[in-house]
């Protein structure tokens, strides 16, 4: 298991973050769109523009429950090795109240947790523990996330977590239409409700 720590992001660490998510995107996409959507999506031009939109998810959050995590491989370091981006759910059939969304969640590709792991392990599993435990501070209940529907590695790790498709599936433009599912996980049981004996 590779040894690191999960802390809140910081404004120095938004090129960093453009830096993981173009490596993770050059790893998961490379089969699932043109050679040329990908150049693009890695270019310099691009990570300029992800490192500006990072900057401002670090520092002016819409509210105080969008948050963004980042993986260090120990405490103190600056080099970023992973990260997560969550928050109040987006999706029209959803409640932001109680419905949390996990937008990104990105870990360099060499330090990705093995796929025949029995539990979530590494960069990624800490990432996720951390996201789970705010959306608990945070009061939501269910949590969801989209996911390329060609990422099986993707899909085993967040399976093995506890998450499963809900049944919702999309498509996501990136020069291309890219099918992507949407998971979801139970964060706290509902509340029960009263028994009218005791009344």
């Amino acid at each position: 298991m590779t040894g690191g720590f999960v802390r809140a992001a910081r404004a120095s660490d938004a090129a960093g973050l453009a830096r993981v998510q173009a490596a993770s995107w050059s790893a998961t996409l490379a089969e699932l769109v043109p050679d040329e959507v990908l150049a693009e999506l890695t270019s310099y031009a691009a990570l300029d523009q992800f490192t500006e939109r990072w900057l401002e998810a670090i520092v002016s959050p819409p509210t105080s429950k969008h948050r963004v995590h980042v993986a260090v491989t120990e405490p103190g370091s600056t080099v970023v090795a992973g990260f997560a981006a969550a928050g109040p759910a987006t999706d029209e059939d959803l409640w932001a109240g109680t419905d949390a969304e996990l937008y990104e969640l990105h870990v360099s590709p060499e330090l990705v947790s093995a796929e025949d792991e029995d539990e979530p392990a590494g960069h990624d599993g800490r990432l996720l523990h951390a996201v789970a435990d705010a959306f608990a501070e945070d009061g939501f209940r269910t949590a969801y996330t989209w996911t390329l529907s060609g990422d099986e590695a993707r899909i085993a790790f967040l399976t093995s977590a506890g998450w499963a498709p809900d049944g919702s599936t999309s498509n996501l433009d990136m020069g291309v239409k890219v099918p992507v599912i949407r998971l979801h996980t139970q964060l706290s049981p509902p509340t029960p409700s009263p028994d009218p004996s005791s009344a």
